[in-house]
């Protein structure tokens, strides 16, 4: 009982990570506005870019990704801290024998807790981004070829098409392509998998302007956004 309290915690903290509103907090302070009525309605960085400017956009986009990573990297530092404290040696699930099978998927429960903490963060009622920039952070501290491949293709495409939501969709299928084809553990793909998937979802009224030619591109605002 005392391990899974203890999981529990660590999941909790990885949750909380990801809800620290930065762009929220970034439009309050700079303009004392809430970023949920204006743009996109959307806490992430580019709803930030087009309502306060570059260099606060830069600030969110920056924090928001450290986030991503920082949650992975308490995840990877947290049990096995666990497994030092004498009520831990007694349990099954974090005895240092099991330690290394169990991890990864620790990691795994953290990674999904941090991009849901980022699109659903109590503090605004669960509304927030769309993890995109979280998830970015994620990548590179799980896997930085997947990570690095994901970021290479969002920005060929962004150049390209200048439309954030597509090199974003597109981003989060390419991290599905190359953590499937480089040696990986199972638990670190599923987390690729799933939370690529929760992203792309996240577009899903992108993706209708998109197929419906409406989709601004950057630099342009939108009249219709979600």
């Amino acid at each position: 009982m005392t391990s899974w309290i203890a999981n529990i915690i660590g999941w909790a903290i990885a949750y909380l990570v990801g809800s620290i509103p930065t762009g929220y907090l970034a439009g309050k302070l700079l303009k004392g506005i809430d970023l949920r009525e204006h743009g996109s309605k959307s806490t992430g960085a580019t709803n930030v870019l087009r309502t306060l400017g570059k260099w606060p956009a830069l600030a969110v986009l920056v924090i928001d990704v450290l986030k991503g990573a920082g949650a992975i990297i308490f995840a990877r530092w947290f049990y096995p801290w666990l497994c030092t404290l004498p009520t831990a040696s007694l349990s099954t699930a974090l005895d240092p024998r099991n330690q290394q099978a169990w991890m990864p998927w620790a990691v795994c429960l953290a990674g999904l807790a941090v991009l849901l903490g980022h699109s659903r963060p109590i503090w605004l009622n669960f509304r927030g981004g769309k993890s995109v920039a979280t998830g970015l952070g994620l990548l590179l501290a799980i896997a930085w070829p997947v990570g690095l491949g994901a970021v290479t293709v969002f920005g060929v495409v962004l150049a390209i098409f200048r439309i954030v939501s597509l090199g974003s969709i597109l981003a989060a299928l390419t991290a599905i392509v190359l953590v499937c084809s480089l040696e990986q553990p199972l638990p670190y793909r599923l987390l690729v998998i799933a939370g690529s998937l929760y992203v792309v979802v996240r577009h899903r009224t992108n993706i209708q302007r998109l197929l419906a030619g409406t989709e601004p591109r950057l630099g342009r605002s939108a009249v219709v956004r979600n």
